[in-house]
């Protein structure tokens, strides 16, 4: 193993470690500013890597790098910008894991790796999972159709390649999604539940909320969304009733207010714009 590979195999096996570290803290947990900082962490190591994993990608090919590694580097950045998303509720964010999955599906990174492998099926079943909970947050409906679809064929594609593994839960969450959507269905052509700016001002008014937008004279500073009775609908750790609290409480990701101003990542570990430097 030359030094090239060497240097990326510790890098990833540091990203990894901090990575659980803070995989499983929940977005309501106490100790913001020791989350801040362990997320800071987290985020450095994995630009690092990154941007290693770019700049020495044929010297890597060449001494066995697969694709779905790669793919699997780029769906923990999409998780970790989610992540963010829930913690500050910055749009910029979700837009960010959007960005990242995105590209892990267009470029078919998990496609036909690891050689029939169960345990990259799984990292495959679940980047889909995670990949529709970005889209239905950010009202992607053509795409959640699209990832659902998917997500269904494979389901019973690996029912049928492991016949020796229990795939009950993946099958649960098939389910899930299904009947979510049909209980949002309701509101397809209903108005948006978010602010929306065709809807609630008039045009001539609109500088003047841009306006007072951007000074943030006003600004909800946490909310704790939690809902809970016996068999509600629900995808993964997504209940309809959160759903439709969390898109009531926003701005609407895809309007004229919202502008995500890139920034390219820094070595003191701030939290970054990697998706420019997707390739």
């Amino acid at each position: 193993m030359g030094d090239v590979a060497r240097t990326f195999r510790a890098l990833v096996d540091a990203a990894d470690r901090k990575f659980a570290l803070v995989r499983d803290i929940p977005p309501h947990a106490c100790g913001r500013a020791e989350q801040g900082h362990s997320f800071r962490k987290v985020f450095k190591a994995y630009t690092r890597l990154w941007r290693f994993q770019q700049e020495n990608r044929a010297e890597l090919v060449e001494s066995g790098l697969k694709r779905w590694e790669i793919g699997e580097i780029a769906s923990r950045i999409g998780q970790l910008y989610y992540d963010q998303y829930l913690r500050t509720s910055e749009a910029r964010f979700l837009l960010e894991a959007y960005v990242f999955y995105e590209a892990i599906l267009n470029r078919r990174y998990f496609d036909g790796g690891g050689g029939g492998s169960l345990g990259l099926r799984f990292k495959e079943l679940r980047f889909f999972a995670r990949f529709i909970v970005v889209s239905l947050v950010l009202n992607q409906s053509e795409k959640v159709r699209v990832l659902v679809e998917r997500f269904k064929a494979l389901v019973e594609d690996s029912k049928n390649a492991f016949p020796e593994t229990n795939f009950k839960e993946w099958k649960q969450l098939v389910q899930e999604i299904l009947r979510f959507l049909k209980a949002d269905t309701t509101f397809k052509n209903a108005r948006p539940l978010r602010y929306s700016k065709l809807l609630d001002s008039h045009p001539s008014s609109n500088p003047y909320i841009a306006r007072y937008h951007s000074k943030k004279s006003l600004k909800l500073q946490d909310a704790l969304l939690t809902s809970y009775h016996r068999n509600e609908v629900k995808f993964a750790e997504l209940t309809l009733d959160t759903f439709r609290m969390l898109r009531c409480l926003e701005w609407e990701p895809s309007g004229s207010f919202y502008q995500m101003n890139a920034t390219e990542p820094k070595e003191n570990g701030t939290v970054s714009d990697l998706s420019g430097h997707l390739d």
